[in-house]
């Protein structure tokens, strides 16, 4: 797939470098040369530009992306203004813009952008989270639903999926277990042992339960 950042700050400087890192084809785009000098050996393509119209945005190549990312939130008219005319005039399939707060996110919304993010909201939730769950990583899927990653509680060490029966008893379900880096899909059969990292999903109150053993 091909992909085009559109300004690199920390965000957007993070997202095209692990999405190169993956084996993505990644077009790179900001004002500032030291910034496309620094990323440029780490992504298939560094472009300094300012990117003002549909213009430089054909020059460049852009509508030939998959995907673009509009990674300059801080500039709230420019985003607004290369967001709509990144769905509206280059017919880019899929449109994720930043935003810097609600409002900025609606109006993103409504000239297109098929997904809209607010990086310092989304990592205040995760830090709460943190420190009010004891759960070493947790993913909200939704406000009431999230993945989480938790040391297996002592009771049910040495028990196996089935007999744990943590729907039954919490309302929650045992997707696989984390060995060092890798995280292993995982049969019924499988014994629970001390130093497992247990990956679980269901609802913020099921999760609740099961930090409480």
């Amino acid at each position: 797939m091909k992909f085009c950042v559109i300004g690199l700050g920390r965000l957007g400087y993070q997202v095209a470098v692990t999405l190169a890192e993956n084996g993505m084809e990644v077009m790179a785009v900001d004002s500032s040369e030291s910034i496309v000098a620094s990323i440029r050996d780490r992504v298939t393509q560094a472009i300094c530009m300012r990117v003002t119209d549909e213009a430089s945005m054909r020059s460049i190549g852009i509508d030939e992306m998959d995907t673009v990312i509009v990674a300059m939130g801080e500039n709230f008219a420019q985003s607004i203004l290369i967001t709509a005319l990144l769905k509206k005039k280059l017919n880019i399939n899929k449109v994720i813009a930043r935003a810097i707060n609600e409002i900025h996110k609606e109006v993103l919304s409504l000239v297109g952008a098929d997904e809209n993010i607010l990086p310092e909201k989304e990592i205040g939730i995760r830090l709460a989270d943190k420190l009010s769950m004891p759960f070493m990583e947790l993913i909200r899927l939704s406000k009431n639903f999230a993945i989480g990653q938790i040391k297996a509680p002592k009771e049910i060490v040495g028990k196996s999926i089935t007999d744990t029966k943590f729907y039954q008893r919490w309302g929650v379900r045992c997707l696989g277990v984390k060995h060092k880096d890798d995280i292993e899909s995982i049969a019924s059969d499988y014994i629970i042992a001390a130093d497992d990292k247990l990956i679980v999903s269901g609802s913020n109150e099921a999760l609740e339960k099961l930090a409480k053993l």
